[in-house]
């Protein structure tokens, strides 16, 4: 198992070096840099792409620099634009600025956001909060109704129970996470019926006066709208799953044999069954997690008014700030390359059967 760890550890640096260079390149192609940016702002917020409606530049640093046929900068010294180049590192060759970038990751070195003044690991620390709740909650809460169900479901497979629960499973489903979201808050946020739960925010404004019983229901008092927003899709998958592979695993002869010695169904249930069935949800839980807890809170963020990860990516990506873009890419693609490892450990762990070392022989 040893050297499967280290082969898989040793995996992680090119296929990181792929996933950075496949974006640093097609950076290249996209239209308004951070140069371009800084110009609109300079010149009152005008459209930094409106100078390429008839075929503008496409030279740049991270992502693309500036050129003569673009109108933001017209009016401007050509040594002002040339400072702005060297500035945010333009002046370079793409080739240099991409190692540059890289041999600045491995040291753990992000640099500052372009237009914010700020260190990209600050700006992710202090983003963190939002996004954890919402990840975390939600993959725990999805878990804790899945499982229960999906089991009940399996046992109970074809009755009435069965049929009404997966109506009300392939609804939920259905229903965009957005939605269901905006529903909640016209419902329980005051929109036009009742005001339960607070419309935005992940604490109230006097948090900090608080006593510490008092923090913990505030925050959770904040956080069940967001949370419940994005889980209503989650626990679907999950619930039919679990009912999947318990059924595939009754039917199994060892299901049968323990039966034939008289052991009661909830021996066999969960002294048997549940190990085996288990096995690829309990396994899949950190790849299920950083899932949620890296895609689909933009719109969840956006309709709560919650400042996240999912925000921040989106903010960045529009005002061309590529230390965050680049940053926080290589940030999450290290770790969720490395949560591919630890989800391989936990299979070993849950199942001592599967040796991934004769597989790869």
């Amino acid at each position: 198992m040893g050297a499967y760890i280290v082969r898989r550890l040793l995996l992680i640096i090119p296929t990181l070096f792929g996933i950075m260079l496949v974006n640093f390149a097609l950076a290249q192609f996209v239209p308004g840099g951070p140069v371009e940016q800084a110009i609109a702002r300079i010149q009152g917020g005008g459209d930094v792409f409106a100078g390429f409606a008839s075929g503008g530049n496409d030279a740049g640093d991270t992502g693309v620099g500036t050129g003569s046929e673009y109108v933001g900068s017209r009016g401007l010294p050509p040594e002002f634009i040339e400072e702005l180049e060297r500035e945010f590192g333009f002046d370079k060759p793409p080739v240099e600025r991409f190692f540059n970038m890289m041999w600045n990751y491995v040291r753990f070195d992000f640099g500052e956001s372009y237009f914010r003044s700020i260190g990209v690991i600050d700006l992710v620390k202090e983003k963190l909060p939002v996004s954890i709740s919402l990840g975390l909650w939600s993959t725990l809460i999805a878990y804790l109704v899945s499982i229960p169900l999906g089991i009940r479901k399996a046992v109970r497979d074809g009755s009435r129970f069965d049929t009404w629960t997966s109506g009300a499973i392939i609804a939920a489903y259905a229903i965009p996470g957005f939605l269901f979201a905006i529903l909640l808050l016209v419902l329980f946020a005051g929109g036009s019926y009742w005001q339960i739960f607070p419309l935005r925010g992940l604490t109230s404004d006097n948090w900090s006066e608080l006593s510490l019983g008092a923090k913990i229901v505030d925050y959770f008092w904040h956080i069940t709208l967001p949370v419940v927003a994005s889980t209503i899709g989650a626990f679907a998958t999950l619930t039919l799953l679990t009912k999947n592979s318990f059924l595939d695993e009754i039917k199994k002869q060892y299901v049968i044999t323990a039966r034939a010695k008289g052991l009661s169904e909830r021996k066999v249930l969960y002294g048997h069954v549940f190990r085996n069935a288990m096995l690829i949800m309990i396994a899949s839980f950190p790849g299920v997690f950083i899932g949620v807890f890296f895609t689909g809170s933009l719109i969840i963020e956006t309709i709560f008014s919650l400042d996240g990860l999912g925000r921040l990516a989106f903010e960045a990506t529009v005002a061309r700030d590529y230390p965050i873009v680049f940053g926080t890419l290589f940030i999450f693609g290290l770790m969720g390359l490395v949560v591919g490892l630890v989800s391989d450990l936990m299979y070993v762990a849950v199942d001592p059967r599967i040796d991934f070392e004769k597989r790869e022989g």
